[in-house]
């Protein structure tokens, strides 16, 4: 049979809610691509972001005009010229991944030039609430290593992060703000984190609004995320942060953020592999950024009601690479 493509969306519920400054969610809506050929079946799945301009439609949409460069034989390689990065790429560019290994019987590490992908610690996010109720979570997950901790802006961050910390005394503590600070707090911010021992602040300034980070002496290590797709800001990144945070749903898939992360990593910024809120599939190929990742931040069916079957293995706080059942 010809190659072909098809495009699903797919539903998962949150355990709970997902909060974070920009607002709360209670369930995962992904869409996953999938190519037939010959007998092999492979899927990419990616989760479309409203605050990059996606939906569920235009994600959607993106994918079925790929249908002839897909369908007429193309290449991971060359999709990065047929389509715009974002959700919809990352999609396409999993499932050739998915592709090329069930078809040549070479695992996807060993593709991407890895000689085995090891168990990563991964971060466990605590969700934006009242400082009790984080704390509370984060009493419950005291246990596991690196805590993210996401924080919304306003005078009662330092009440969240005092509070969390009394909850995990022990845990590394990473902040993400989500762009929510803004320039006359950010400072007072940061002092607040230091205090509470934290190891790395995400995105605390808006991004395009993020210039003061330029000079000013962070008591933390800073790491870009909403402010850094690609290639094309690692200049200004490098100038304003730490690091980067580097997600396959913003690179436009695993292909783009493998020249991403070697990029990075000779600009000397240290690395973090992200994720939206998505199922196994979604984490499964940014699993190969992980050996030369600083952080691992890839909870996301850690937070989820239910995963796919089957997904990947989580033990304490530790992720393993995906069985090929999965992907790859």
């Amino acid at each position: 049979m010809p190659r072909s493509l098809s495009v699903a969306v797919e539903r998962f519920p949150i355990a709970g809610a997902f909060t974070i400054a920009r607002g709360s969610r209670t369930e995962a809506v992904v869409v996953t691509a999938t190519i037939g050929d010959r007998g092999v079946i492979a899927r990419g799945e990616c989760v479309p972001y409203a605050r990059y301009g996606e939906s569920v439609e235009s994600v959607t949409a993106q994918i079925e005009a790929a249908r002839a460069f897909v369908e007429g034989g193309g290449d991971r390689h060359g999709l990065l010229g047929a389509m715009p990065a974002g959700a919809a790429r990352n999609a396409v560019d999993c499932a050739l991944w998915d592709l090329e290994a069930k078809t040549t019987g070479v695992p996807a590490h060993v593709l991407a030039g890895l000689d085995r992908v090891a168990p990563a610690t991964t971060c466990f996010t605590i969700s934006l609430g009242a400082p009790d109720a984080m704390a509370e979570a984060t009493a419950k997950a005291a246990d596991r290593p690196i805590l993210k901790i996401k924080l919304g802006g306003g005078a009662e961050d330092g009440a969240r992060i005092a509070a969390v910390r009394r909850a995990a005394p022990d845990a590394v503590l990473v902040v993400d703000a989500n762009e929510g600070w803004r320039e006359h707090d950010v400072a007072a911010q940061l002092a607040a984190c230091a205090a509470a021992g934290v190891a790395l602040v995400e995105q605390p300034l808006p991004a395009g609004q993020d210039d003061l980070l330029a000079s000013l002496e962070s008591p933390i290590p800073l790491c870009a995320d909403e402010s850094a797709h690609g290639l094309a800001e690692l200049a200004a990144t490098a100038e304003r942060y730490d690091a980067i945070n580097i997600k396959l749903d913003k690179t436009g898939g695993l292909t783009a953020a493998l020249e991403l992360a070697a990029a990075a990593r000779a600009a000397g910024l240290d690395i973090m592999v992200g994720c939206m809120v998505g199922t196994s599939l979604a984490m499964a190929p940014a699993m190969l950024l992980s050996p030369g990742a600083r952080y691992v931040d890839l909870d996301g069916p850690l937070l989820l009601a239910r995963d796919r079957e089957p997904g990947l293995r989580y033990e304490g706080g530790l992720v393993f690479p995906p069985s090929r059942a999965l992907w790859g």
